[in-house]
């Protein structure tokens, strides 16, 4: 089991930056992929960005390509998403999640409860 605890988001201005955190309990963190996602209102919920257990591999959205960073610290337990030259499309509520297998695509096991990003322009 793991329980995810996002922080970081807010309310900037288009072409601001953000840096979101995900901390996890468990003392297996460093065997999980990682990934963020996001909802805006009224959509889906997306994929934007992934990360494996070893930092070896990441894949983002093509819409954050370039723009976005994720990274982890697996001795901090936790995951990062730096966000760049923030666009008003990026607004959405950022969610973490951990999945068991090795792949960074797939069904995602355990989720944060998210935080609220808010681009303005």
């Amino acid at each position: 089991q793991v329980q995810l605890v996002e922080s970081g988001g807010g309310a900037v201005q288009a072409g601001g930056s953000l840096r979101l955190s995900c901390a996890a309990s468990g003392r297996t963190f460093s065997s999980y992929t990682m990934g963020w996602f996001r909802q805006a209102p009224g959509k889906e919920r997306e994929f934007v960005a992934a990360i494996s257990w070893s930092r070896e591999y990441t894949g983002y959205a093509d819409s954050v390509k370039g723009r976005f960073t994720i990274s982890r610290d697996n001795a901090k337990n936790s995951v990062y998403l730096q966000m760049n030259t923030l666009k008003p499309e990026d607004t959405a509520v950022y969610y973490c999640a951990a999945r068991h297998g090795a792949t960074l695509g797939g069904r995602y096991d355990y989720w944060g409860q998210g935080t609220q990003v808010t681009v303005s322009s």
